[in-house]
């Protein structure tokens, strides 16, 4: 049975209000031949065009007003104005979207970079006891190795001192470490420049210093320094510090200033004896199988230890660096955000310039019995296609790009001759990379959002657009 095209008691009623020319076309278009075959163009159906036009054994047609506005995507305009501004459109949605990418992936490749390097030196979990003395240290470490999460501990000393070599003085962080163990929970060892952490034996009082330390000390593997002890001792004369010579058996560079410029490593025996603390230690340094999950760590620990012990992670003992990275990145991504923002007001010009450019066609639709908000749907597809296609230029662009930097860098580097991140200046000379799905599909998201948020007020105006004003001048 042939679906009943006439309009509707209401609508019949409102095209009364029309011109005598416009209620003529709308009875021509009315027509049951024309009214079908006009119907059956926008795979509109039921006596309001709210339902399919289908017959038995075949599938539905597709909504209209996805139908419509594929097809003004599609079609060619006669103002090439409009054209040129949905391309500039969807090519700003696509940089945006591939900036945002690389630059959060870069940020993260920067942030995992310095925790490594960080991390290399402190550990993931560090227990201490009160005065800077941890007794009974080994039931203490042997507790906290019972946790299924550590997988290696190492007892340290740890105090301030002075070293000197000729007429330079420098302060320093001297720790006492055993090197068996040591490397078990940090990577010091991979960063030596010269000699080794297995030099570091006891009785013999050697020391590795730091690469920035050994510079200012203007100090050589083989020579002899003398470490001053803040701790001094009681002589018919006064207090004096405790002086003892060392030997430099090794340099490390980790790339961190703060390690590389003062710390230095001594045999944990030879400090417990300099620094008169007989068998107590300064603290045990734990390595965690996850250092993400340090802060869970250390709080099922520190309920297991005794009150007078304290236990910190590495997010509690860095937490400023770490904050301040973090808010770093959300602020790019706040201000990169905003070039998609600026590519979206192009769509609403687009758009703009194509609900006026429609008007006409606009008009035959709400005369065919067409809905406002159908009106507004075929301009919200259009404009949401912009969207999804620079959106998806963007990622892949920014996808690929984000896992080829260390080839795209050096690359232009080589090309123009320059050199974004100089050796003799920063510590990490290449820009590192960690592309995370998780910001990928944040900045997806977002762009999609603000590209279907602008099209809203341009189909707003195109839904409110008057038939017999339209088609006045038609």
């Amino acid at each position: 049975m042939a679906p009943d095209y006439r309009f509707t008691p209401s609508e019949r009623q409102r095209s009364k209000l029309f011109s005598p020319e416009l209620r003529k076309a709308t009875f021509l278009v009315s027509s049951p031949m024309v009214m079908a075959r006009a119907v059956a163009r926008y795979a509109r159906a039921d006596p309001r065009l709210h339902c399919r036009v289908s017959s038995p054994g075949t599938p539905d047609l597709q909504p209209f007003e996805l139908f419509i506005g594929l097809r003004y995507t599609r079609a060619k305009r006669r103002n090439h104005f409009i054209s040129v501004i949905a391309l500039i459109s969807m090519l700003g949605i696509a940089l945006g979207v591939m900036a945002l990418i690389v630059v959060l992936s870069v940020m993260n490749g920067f942030q995992k970079e310095l925790r490594a390097r960080i991390l290399g030196v402190a550990s993931h979990v560090q227990i201490s006891g009160v005065g800077n003395r941890l007794v009974p240290w080994r039931e203490v470490m042997q507790q906290a190795q019972n946790h299924p999460d550590v997988i290696a501990a190492a007892p340290f000393v740890m105090a301030q001192s002075m070293l000197s070599f000729g007429s330079n003085v420098q302060g320093a962080v001297i720790r006492g470490i055993d090197p068996a163990a040591e490397a078990k929970v940090a990577d010091v060892g991979r960063h030596m420049k010269a000699g080794s952490l297995d030099l570091l034996k006891p009785g013999e009082f050697g020391i590795v210093l730091g690469a920035e330390l050994a510079r200012a000390l203007a100090v050589r593997p083989g020579e002899t320094v003398v470490l001053i002890a803040a701790q001094g001792q009681v002589t018919p004369a006064g207090i004096l510090p405790r002086l003892r010579q060392f030997r430099v058996v090794g340099i490390f560079e980790v790339g961190m200033y703060e390690y590389d410029f003062g710390l230095a490593y001594i045999n944990i025996e030879d400090a417990q004896r300099l620094y008169r603390m007989g068998d107590a230690i300064s603290g045990v340094r734990l390595r965690l199988d996850d250092l993400m999950a340090a802060p869970r760590v250390a709080r099922e620990i520190a309920m297991q230890l005794p009150p007078e012990t304290y236990v910190v992670d590495w997010t509690r003992s860095h937490a400023n660096f770490f904050r301040a990275v973090e808010i770093e990145k959300r602020v790019m991504f706040i201000i990169l955000t905003l070039i998609v923002a600026v590519a979206t007001f192009n769509i609403v010009s687009a758009l703009v310039m194509a609900v006026t450019d429609k008007q006409a066609d606009i008009a035959i639709l709400r005369t065919l019995g067409a809905a406002p908000r159908s009106v507004m749907k075929i301009f919200m597809v259009q404009g949401a296609l912009m969207g999804v296609f620079g959106t998806l230029a963007g990622v892949a662009a920014g996808i690929v790009l984000a896992l080829n930097i260390d080839v795209v860098v050096p690359f232009i580097e080589q090309t123009f001759g320059i050199r974004f991140l100089a050796k003799d200046v920063y510590y990490i000379s290449d820009l590192p990379s960690d592309l995370q799905w998780h910001d990928v599909v944040v900045i997806a998201s977002v762009s999609l959002v603000l590209t279907l948020a602008a099209t809203l007020y341009p189909s707003w105006r195109a839904a409110r657009v008057n038939p017999a004003e339209a088609l006045r001048y038609e």
